[in-house]
Parts: structure tokens; sequence; C-alpha cells
């Protein structure tokens, strides 16, 4: 077979299927035509029925919607099955997405709210009180040990070493001892004065209550007070001049306010008849003082003769406490 040949052969089959095609699209548009013509008179013959009731109604008029062919599609049937058709979440999207569309843009900020009541004005002194309060109440849980102390929220700090010992420090007591002889005449009571600490390791001197010149101790604080002392007594000259009777003796006091008698006082009542030279007399024990007193070692000699008191006689005291 030649070229040209070939070239009509193609051209007379590319017509050919040209014109099927044409033709099967003219016969559906007749089909179409010729069915809503057939579909228009029976389209609405029937009126609703205002004697029947509402299910009724709606089930005569369903049946008039029904197509005796499945095939031919009703354009009312077909919008009613797509109104009832099963919801799907697709839908939902979409609505959401024009809720927010027709919502607008948002608008601008409101202006801003009244301003609040000024706060409590936290000066030094007062930070300074309030730090002063929790390091009492931490010395008087301490001081207290039988009660138990309630867990603090943080444990106090800057505390000193003496608050954190067990021990309380000792603020007022002394050790002093006499500085020279004193010689006391016979039935006369005296005061002794001029005392000195000693120079040696084991002395203390706390306070400021204690005049070495006067021998007095003057309480600063109300509570009770240990008082002692060891005075020597030198008895040889009246040993030696006179012969010694059962009445002679010297009393040693520490009174209060120099009024032995008006106030309680420590005394110690020691007879002369001793056999040695010098004799040593211990007094000891406890007095309430008030702020302000004082306290002091006072000698009554009861003999016919002067005694005399020896250097290195010692007069000791401690605060122990309200």
């Amino acid at each position: 077979m030649s070229t040209k040949a070939k070239m009509r052969y193609w051209s007379w089959f590319v017509l050919a299927t040209l014109l099927c095609q044409e033709f099967s699209r003219f016969r559906a548009a007749a089909a179409k035509k010729e069915r809503k013509k057939a579909k228009e008179p029976n389209q609405y013959t029937e009126p609703f029925n205002t004697t029947l009731s509402n299910s009724e109604e709606l089930q005569g008029h369903s049946k008039t919607l029904e197509s005796p062919d499945p095939r031919i599609t009703d354009p009312r049937r077909t919008w009613i099955s797509f109104v009832h058709r099963p919801d799907d979440g697709n839908n939902k999207k979409r609505c959401r997405g024009k809720d927010k569309k027709l919502r607008g843009l948002v608008g601008p900020p409101g202006p801003p709210g009244p301003p609040g009541p000024p706060g409590a004005e936290v000066t030094q002194e007062v930070l300074l009180q309030e730090f002063k309060e929790m390091l009492k109440e931490a010395t008087e849980r301490r001081a207290s040990p039988a009660l138990p102390a309630p867990p603090s929220e943080a444990p106090p700090l800057l505390l000193s070493l003496e608050e954190m010992s067990p021990y309380k420090r000792v603020e007022e007591a002394f050790h002093c001892k006499l500085k020279g002889q004193i010689i006391v005449d016979k039935k006369t009571l005296m005061e002794l004065q001029n005392f000195q600490m000693p120079l040696t390791k084991g002395a203390f001197l706390r306070g400021s209550g204690l005049n070495l010149a006067t021998g007095r101790f003057t309480a600063l604080l109300s509570g009770i007070y240990q008082f002692s002392a060891n005075v020597h007594i030198d008895h040889s000259e009246l040993k030696s001049k006179l012969q010694l009777r059962a009445r002679d003796n010297v009393r040693v006091l520490i009174c209060i306010e120099s009024l032995c008698h008006r106030y309680t006082s420590l005394e110690v009542i020691a007879g002369l008849e001793s056999n040695s030279k010098i004799f040593t007399v211990y007094v000891h024990g406890l007095l309430q003082l008030q702020a302000g007193q004082y306290t002091s070692i006072f000698i009554d000699n009861g003999a016919g003769a002067p005694i005399t008191i020896q250097n290195g006689s010692d007069f000791m005291g401690m605060f122990m406490g309200v």
C-alpha cells in the first residue's frame, strides 16, 4: 500500500470517529428532551387534601415525588435528599472557619485599671526591731528546755556562741582580796575596805558592781545573789595580855546597805579560845537584792582587846538569777 492510500485511509477513519461522537451526543440530547416532556404533565397534578392528616399528606406527596424510573432524577427529590443527608465533620470545620471570618478583627485593648493601694513602708528601724524580737524569742526557747520548742520556719541567724551554748554566761561576779591589815578595836563594829584584784590566775571580775576601794558590791539587777567571805583573824595580842573569857567572840557579817539589823544578813559567830595564833571565819549564803542596793563585810569585835584582820582575806559574789 502506497503512502497516499495510507493517508486517505486514516483521514476517513478520523472523520468516521468524529461523526459517531456527534451522533451519540445528539441522541443523548434528544432522549433528555423526551424525558422532560414525559415528566411535565405528571408533576404537581394532585393538590394536598385539606381533610387528610399531615402524615398522610406527606406520604402521598412523597409518592408523587417518586419517579417510576429510578434512573430519571427529580430536582426536588434530589434537594430533599441533599438536605436530609447524614452530617459529617467537614461541614462543621467549614462553619467554624466561616464563623471566625464573620467575627471581624480584634479591637484595641481597653484602658488600664485604677492603681492599687500603696504598700507598707519598711524602714531599717522596723527590720531591726523584728530581728531583735526573733533573737529574744530564740533566747527564751533555749532558756526553757522543759517546754518543747515549736518547729521554726527558719533557723535564727547571727547568734553569738554564748547564746548557742547550753550554759548561760554569768553577767555579774567578782573575787577580791584585802589589800592590807586592818585593826579592829574592842567592842567595835567595822566595815572592811581597801580590796584589790589578785594577780594570780583564777581570779575574776565581771560587771561593774564592785568598788574595790570601799569594798562594796552594788547590784545592777534585782535578783538572787550568792556571797561568801574568808576572814583571817590574828588574836595573838588578846591572848598575851588578857585571859580569854567565854563571852569573848567575833562576828563576821555580810550586810545589805550597812544595816545589819534591819535587813537579812549572812552572819557567823566564832569564839576566840583557839590555840592557834590566826584562825579563819568562813561566811557563805544567798541574799535577794534590789537594783541599786549594795553589800559589804562587817567585823564585830566583842572581845576586850583589839584584833587584826590579815591581808589576803577574800570577798566573793555572783548573780544567780531573777
